[in-house]
């Protein structure tokens, strides 16, 4: 094979970045001449950075389910779908986590192969709660319980409040975004806004400036946090030696009502630039990357966090991990997938901008919805 360099980007993060390297070297041990560069941004760059921009400069992009409405628009990736033969494609409807493929299917085109799976859970430090001698909540009233002990924490900046409050009205039925005016039913939507204020009004501002790896970078190295009652999962935190104490992770709280309390699927998949000059090799390696042979041994045991479901189910994987994949299965299987229309990634940040507002310094929660949907109507129209 003559010389090829393919170009990546992903974020930085050791969930991220050695998985796919570790990937990039066995493949181009066995296809002589190709070099696979990876880059990495900052996790807050993954989420909000504009893809035509980074599908000039790179040729294999990962990217996460919302950004497919944006790649359609913007005619910046390539559709791997005719890629795929038949069998190819009923294999990864079968196999990958929830709706991990399907959430990167947009309008008849695959912009991306699963590599990750993620959604928000609970993580906990059950030395911490020993010692407090304090229960694991099972409902969210012993949530609220636990955080007057101040011993709960959650991320507080805007996307993630953004996609927790989305995923309270979610497990309350509400429907999102399917109303071109709302976001969410403003009855629920106002409940669920008042049960994350309460939840924040318990907690210090420092919440504020915390995203998922910031909470667990805290709860892996010192004493103060115990609970958590949904951030994006890291498995690398439950593993022996990523940090100096383990952080045990586990499925969402149920209601006070009973019904569980579903997350947003995050995740990320792998993708190729429409620009791409050598795009066979690139899927090549794409398609090895999200292999279920790679997934459960070089992709998993780098450190990531397999899109597939015999990968969370693989024994090695959940010993390594203090059983994280079997932990925290339930939360990713009953994820629901945001809205991927052109526009919505600017509101998940922007919205949350008044959801963090409303957590800090209280109000209506009612003016609150309806700032957010001033927002969801102009995201609608393409204005973010």
């Amino acid at each position: 094979m003559k010389d090829v360099t393919l170009r990546g980007i992903t974020w930085n993060h050791s969930r991220a970045l050695p998985p796919l390297v570790a990937a990039a070297q066995r493949f181009e041990e066995v296809h002589p001449g190709v070099e696979i560069v990876w880059r990495r941004r900052s996790l807050h760059e993954f989420g909000h950075a504009d893809l035509a921009t980074l599908a000039q400069a790179f040729d294999l992009l990962v990217i996460d389910p919302p950004m497919t409405g944006d790649a359609e628009a913007q005619e910046v990736l390539t559709d791997l779908l005719p890629l795929l033969n038949p069998a190819e494609v009923k294999e990864l409807e079968a196999d990958c986590m929830g709706e991990c493929f399907a959430s990167y299917l947009y309008h008849g085109r695959l912009y991306a192969l699963p590599i990750d799976a993620a959604a928000p859970a609970a993580s906990l430090r059950p030395d911490l709660l020993r010692r407090y001698e304090a229960d694991e909540p099972e409902v969210w009233s012993e949530v609220i319980a636990l955080a007057h002990w101040d011993l709960v924490r959650m991320p507080g900046f805007s996307a993630d409040l953004f996609l927790n409050l989305i995923g309270l009205c979610v497990s309350k039925g509400a429907a999102v975004a399917s109303d071109p005016e709302r976001l969410v039913e403003p009855e629920i939507g106002a409940v669920c806004l008042e049960m994350l204020r309460e939840l924040a009004a318990l907690m210090p501002e420092e919440i504020y400036s915390m995203n998922p790896i910031a909470l667990y970078e805290r709860m892996c190295s010192e004493d103060g946090i115990a609970y958590c009652p949904f951030a994006y999962t890291y498995s690398n935190y439950s593993r022996a030696g990523f940090g100096t104490r383990l952080v045990r992770f586990a499925n969402p709280v149920r209601l006070d009502d009973g019904r569980a309390l579903r997350t947003v699927l995050g995740g990320t998949g792998i993708a190729i630039s429409s620009g791409c000059k050598e795009p066979s090799v690139a899927f090549e390696y794409c398609r090895f990357v999200s292999s279920a042979s790679c997934q459960k041994t070089l992709y998993g045991l780098a450190g990531g966090q397999p899109a597939r479901r015999s990968a969370w189910q693989d024994a090695e994987l959940n010993a390594v991990s203090d059983d994280f994949f079997r932990r925290t299965a339930a939360s990713v299987e009953t994820a629901y997938v945001r809205p991927r229309y052109r526009g919505y990634v600017g509101l998940q940040e922007r919205g949350g901008v008044c959801v963090a507002e409303f957590c800090r310094e209280g109000g209506s929660a009612r003016q609150t919805l309806e700032k957010v949907d001033s927002i969801y109507r102009a995201s609608r129209r393409g204005g973010l």
